[in-house]
C-alpha cells in the first residue's frame, strides 16, 4: 500500500469532511404545536422566496435562514430551488429594493433557528436532521 505524504493525507481528510458537510441531511421544520403536518416543496419555495407567506393553517409564515456563511444554507437553497447562494442573493437584492417583499430573517446559528421556530407563531426554518428535537416537526425533507 502506498503511503501519502502527511500534507496530502490532511488535504484528503479535509476534502472528505467538506463533502460530508455538503451532503447534509437538511429538513424543514415548524413548531410541533403549529398544526402543520406537512409542506410541499412548492409551499416552502413560496415561503422562503417571499412569494406567498401563509401556512396551510392560515397563520402568516415567518421564515428564518441559517447564517449567510453556513454550508447548510447553501445546501438548503440548492436542494429547495436548485439555486446557489449568489443567485439567491441577487434575487433578494432585486426584490428588496423594489419594496415587494423582505427576505427571511437571518439567524446567527442553528440554535437560534430552532428557538425562532419554537417561539414565533408561524416560524419555519431548516436544520440538519440530527439537530431536530421534540419541540419541532419535520414538514419537508429532501431526497439524498
Amino acid at each position: 500500500m502506498m503511503k501519502l505524504p502527511k500534507q496530502l493525507s490532511v488535504l484528503a481528510m479535509v476534502g472528505i469532511l467538506s463533502c460530508a458537510d455538503a451532503l447534509a441531511d437538511v429538513v424543514v421544520v415548524v413548531d410541533a404545536k403549529s398544526g402543520v403536518e406537512r409542506l410541499t416543496q412548492d409551499e416552502v419555495i413560496n415561503i422562503f422566496l417571499g412569494r406567498h407567506r401563509k401556512l396551510p393553517t392560515g397563520v402568516a409564515a415567518m421564515p428564518i435562514d441559517q447564517p449567510l456563511s453556513s454550508g447548510l444554507r447553501a445546501e438548503f437553497y440548492r436542494k429547495l430551488a436548485d439555486k446557489d447562494l449568489a443567485e439567491i442573493n441577487a434575487y433578494w437584492a432585486r426584490l428588496y429594493f423594489s419594496g415587494k417583499t423582505r427576505p427571511p430573517l437571518q439567524a446567527n446559528s442553528s440554535k437560534e433557528v430552532l428557538s425562532h421556530v419554537v417561539d414565533t407563531p408561524g416560524g419555519v426554518g431548516y436544520l440538519e436532521r440530527n439537530q431536530v428535537d421534540a419541540r419541532v416537526r419535520i414538514v419537508l425533507s429532501f431526497p439524498p
